[in-house]
């Protein structure tokens, strides 16, 4: 029987990571299923997830521990089921504006709120082009479930961009 597994991955960057990751899990007989990975802040960040025999789990876990003294840390999970969160609609929602601490949290509440589910999040600050002025873009991709009124959250959101003087999207995802 097959055994899904999710991890996150740290380390210092540097060229080889992503390989002796990747090394050990076919070894193993893993396969690797998806991932995000990322430079952040001079570190190397990933999220993955294989799927192994289950009788081989153990010793890939063991394996990718001892990449711990080549300063590459790995937390390893069983995965489990999706939620039971059922969307009754998935949205993108972009948010643009000047930078300002809190922005994420009003959001992220305004979710919250809302019983919405943050599947996919992206940040980043950058210059703008012309200004020079530091911009804050965050790009979500979220499931809505029934019980949410979406009249509401989208006022919501519209009253946070009006508050935070940033620029709000929210397409639905078909």
């Amino acid at each position: 029987m097959k055994t899904p597994l999710v991890m996150t991955v740290i380390g210092p960057d540097k060229p080889g990571l992503v390989d002796s990751v990747a090394s050990l899990v076919a070894d193993h007989g893993g396969n690797w299923l998806e991932s995000r990975m990322c430079h952040l802040g001079g570190q190397f960040a990933g999220l993955l997830q294989v799927e192994i025999e289950g009788a081989r789990s153990e010793d890939l876990e063991k394996a990718l521990k001892e990449l711990a003294q080549h300063g590459l840390e790995i937390v390893i999970h069983e995965s489990v089921t999706d939620s039971d969160t059922h969307c009754m609609e998935v949205a993108s929602i972009e948010i643009v504006g000047q930078d300002r601490p809190g922005i994420v949290k009003h959001i992220a509440n305004a979710f919250t709120v809302g019983g919405v589910n943050v599947e996919e999040l992206s940040t980043q600050c950058f210059s703008a082009p012309m200004s020079g002025e530091h911009l804050f873009e965050a790009k979500a991709r979220v499931c809505i479930p029934e019980s949410c009124d979406t009249f509401a959250l989208r006022h919501k959101l519209e009253s946070i961009a009006s508050d935070l003087q940033v620029d709000i999207s929210y397409e639905r995802v078909t």
